[in-house]
Parts: structure tokens; C-alpha cells; sequence
């Protein structure tokens, strides 16, 4: 199997087109967050969690949840835009949920001031960024489905 085909090629039923919409659609709106709301959801907030170089970060990542979300909800490169994805989000539980779990700060990650700290309340912080962590992984297993723009690339390139 070559690369492209690794990239577009699909074992997901028809049905995975409601996880592609669910994942685009929620990083779509994260990465235009990030840009209309700078100081609260983009650099500015970056800034309060410790991601270093925020005012780089901040449009990076929202860059990223842009290209990723429309690739994922055309179904194009799907593979691969939802691994950028499962990354994109790793980095968010590691950076924002880790330390409510620990109910400090660790590395160079800051714990948001919340009333609660702990299992259940990093379970309850974390529960969209587990379903977009679970559906990007869901994806880059199985690839986009039979209603995608990556179905139809492999198709017409088995038949020609």
C-alpha cells in the first residue's frame, strides 16, 4: 500500500460522516475562536495556561483547528488532518487538565482557579476534549467513510 492510499483509503461505514461532522465541526468553530476572541480563547489565554510564545502559538493553533476541522468535515486527507487533530488536543489535556487532576501547576503549565480539583473535576473540564481526542483517533483509524472526498479519490484511482 503507498502512502496515498494509506492517506485516503476508508474502512468506515457511511455512518462516519457524523463523527467528521462532530470533530470539524468543533475545532471549525475552536480555530475561529481563537482569532475573534484573542485575548480570551487565542494568545491571551494561552498566556494564562503557559504555552510559551503565545502570540505565535495562539494563531499557530488556531490555524490549525481551521485546516484540520474543514479537512476533516470535506472528508479530504482526512487521515492526516485529524493526526494534526489527536495532537492538537493532546497538548490541550496535558496542558489544561493535567494540572486540575493535580490540583497544582506542573511543568510550565499553569492550574486555572476552580472551586474543586481532582479526578471528577478534570473528568468534568475534560469531557469535549476526550470526545474530540476519541474522535480524531477514531478517524485517523478508520479514515474518513464511504461519504468523503477521500472514498471518491481512491475509487477513481482503483479504477484508473
Amino acid at each position: 500500500m503507498n502512502l496515498f492510499q494509506s492517506l485516503v483509503g476508508t474502512r468506515a461505514p457511511a455512518a462516519a460522516v457524523l463523527v467528521r461532522l462532530m470533530v470539524g465541526l468543533v475545532f471549525l468553530s475552536e480555530g475561529l475562536l481563537k482569532f475573534m476572541q484573542p485575548d480570551a480563547l487565542g494568545a491571551g489565554r494561552f498566556v494564562k495556561i503557559g504555552i510559551p510564545a503565545p502570540e505565535i502559538m495562539g494563531p499557530f493553533v488556531g490555524v490549525c483547528e481551521i485546516v484540520g476541522g474543514c479537512l476533516v468535515l470535506a472528508g479530504l486527507l482526512t487521515r492526516l488532518g485529524s493526526l494534526v487533530l489527536a495532537i492538537n488536543i493532546s497538548v490541550a489535556i496535558l496542558s489544561t487538565k493535567i494540572p486540575i487532576l493535580l490540583g497544582h501547576g506542573f511543568w510550565m503549565f499553569q492550574a486555572p482557579a476552580l472551586a474543586h480539583y481532582g479526578f471528577w473535576s478534570m473528568m468534568h473540564e475534560t469531557r469535549t476534549d476526550l470526545c474530540m481526542w476519541l474522535g480524531t483517533l477514531f478517524l485517523v483509524i478508520v479514515g474518513a467513510g464511504r461519504l468523503s472526498v477521500d472514498a471518491l479519490m481512491a475509487r477513481r484511482r482503483a479504477k484508473g
